[in-house]
């Protein structure tokens, strides 16, 4: 599969920076760009094919950054399906930072937890995904990727043992990525936990197939926000969403500086 950026078209800022992990920051987690020493800021604005979302929690930009021992390229921001964008703009900051360089992704979102034993405010290590969207970034050609590892297993061996270290609770199951914008009822909640979901959301499903298509590793975290529909008693929130996001970032900052200082 091709891809639609050069090295050559990136700002020379990210050029030179040399990427080698790329990071995805879902809603509300970007808080967790106060806790790293930022080389430079690219806006998604500066870079020719890259759609910026309007939705609160999504900046927007690229920061260039070491975290532990590796030069990251950090997505401040994504766009979703459900702003009217398609599944290729969805995935394009993906293949643009693949361009840059990055041979290993790390995508994050805010997520509903289905699974009462995954509460609110702690995080979930993907170990696979349902892709319930409807559409794929492959559409167009006989793109036929096996989808058998999507998410690193050595890689979520590392963040595992980094989590007990730092005594993080980490928890791993499956993400359901839907549609949306809206959230789901309690009975589309009770049946995406009958299919085996752990925690649902909005995004990460096609960046992560997108990622995969081209070579990348990936490790993929859902910040649990709050209950799925039906599980809690409060009514859901794009605020709620936010506030938890912010007082979660502290600790993925942590894992992941752990784990790139030895990595």
């Amino acid at each position: 599969m091709t891809n639609d950026f050069t090295l050559d078209a990136l700002p020379a800022a990210v050029r030179d920076f040399k990427p080698e992990v790329g990071l995805v920051l879902g809603s509300g987690l970007g808080g967790f760009i106060a806790e790293l020493m930022a080389r430079d800021v690219v806006p998604y604005g500066e870079i020719g094919g890259l759609p910026v979302s309007k939705v609160p929690g999504h900046a927007g930009r690229f920061v260039l950054a070491q975290i532990g021992n590796r030069r990251c390229l950090i997505a401040a921001g994504r766009v979703h399906l459900y702003e009217g964008w398609s599944a290729a703009e969805v995935t394009a900051g993906v293949r643009c930072m693949a361009a840059a360089g990055i041979t290993r992704l790390v995508l994050t979102n805010a997520a509903g937890a289905a699974n009462p034993a995954f509460p609110p405010g702690t995080w979930m290590m993907l170990n696979d995904h349902l892709n319930l969207t409807g559409t794929t970034p492959l559409l167009g050609g006989a793109n036929f990727f096996d989808m058998t590892s999507v998410y690193s297993e050595e890689w979520r061996q590392q963040f595992a043992a980094t989590a007990v270290r730092e005594g993080i609770t980490l928890h791993e199951g499956v993400y359901a990525g839907l549609l949306g914008p809206q959230y789901e009822t309690p009975a589309e909640v009770r049946m995406l936990r009958l299919l085996g979901a752990d925690a649902i959301g909005m995004s990460t499903v096609l960046e992560a197939i997108q990622a995969r298509a081209l070579g990348l590793d990936v490790a993929a975290f859902s910040c649990l926000t709050n209950w799925g529909s039906g599980i809690g008693n409060e009514p859901l929130s794009h605020g709620e969403v936010l506030d938890t996001g912010l007082q979660a970032a502290g600790q993925l900052s942590r894992m992941l500086i752990a784990t790139f200082s030895e990595d």
